[in-house]
């Protein structure tokens, strides 16, 4: 099992190597682009390692950006969280909250998260709070969508066992459909931070004064495409690594659930 589990790591390593390897050979050795369209992956890193400690062009250092598009990101992310998840379960399972809640809801999700940016800067001008409830609603959807999916996926068979046995309406809820419903929950957990993730950089490329958006807006300004790289790797790796604990923690809740069930 250890070698399987080593053989995939080296596979997926691999195809990250073969990709650089092209774009070094394409760029460095054969010349195939001039540096000002697309430099090379040594250039890259010389860039990348510049922008750890410095300023410019943009006025702050790459984990300064990176700090302020997390603190929001992350922030909105929470708020839909914690908001979304619980509404969709009660709408999936208590009828009164869900012919209260479905219209409202149903105006929001068709619309983008990156078109609530333009009102938001309206209602609230330049600053955290706008990006902050943009990232929210674009993280809400996807966690009230997946929420209550899950609870209605809940098999009838299973709670007419917890009927049988006596079990209350909440107690159905809390020990059969909310452990049945937790991958789901969880799908939607990992999809919101994705689309919160993606909704922030966007919102600060149109308005912010620090960030991975707005640095890559910067750069684009000044046809600086090394910079725009190294934001578009930094927020391709911050989005893997996000991914990658999204995915162990849901296991182990998951197999706890199971274990305890």
């Amino acid at each position: 099992m250890k070698k399987k589990r080593n053989y995939l790591w080296i596979l997926s390593v691999l195809s990250i190597v073969i990709f650089v390897g092209i774009w070094w050979i394409c760029c460095d050795v054969l010349k195939l682009t001039s540096s000002s369209t697309l430099p090379g992956p040594v250039t890259i890193v010389r860039t990348f390692i510049e922008k750890l400690s410095s300023p410019a062009p943009d006025g702050a250092t790459l984990p300064e950006h990176i700090f302020s598009s997390l603190q929001i990101s992350l922030g909105g992310w929470i708020m839909g969280v914690v908001i979304g998840t619980p509404l969709g379960i009660f709408m999936a399972w208590y009828k009164k909250v869900d012919l209260f809640a479905r219209p409202l809801f149903d105006l929001i999700r068709p619309v983008p998260g990156l078109a609530w940016i333009p009102l938001m800067i309206l209602l609230f001008g330049i600053g955290l709070t706008p990006k902050i409830v943009t990232v929210f609603l674009s993280a809400f959807v996807p966690c009230v969508l997946n929420s209550y999916t899950g609870i209605r996926q809940t098999k009838d068979v299973h709670l007419w066992v917890g009927q049988t046995f006596g079990a209350s309406d909440t107690q159905m809820l809390l020990y059969i459909a909310i452990p049945t419903a937790l991958p789901m929950i969880m799908t939607g957990v990992r999809v919101a931070l994705g689309a919160a993730w993606t909704c922030i950089v966007a919102a600060e490329m149109l308005a912010s004064t620090k960030g991975l958006g707005y640095m890559i807006q910067q750069a684009r300004g000044i046809y600086r495409p090394d910079i725009i790289i190294c934001g578009m790797i930094a927020i391709g790796a911050i989005g893997a690594v996000f991914s990658g604990v999204l995915s162990l923690i849901e296991n182990k809740i998951v197999k706890g659930v199971r274990r305890d069930g």
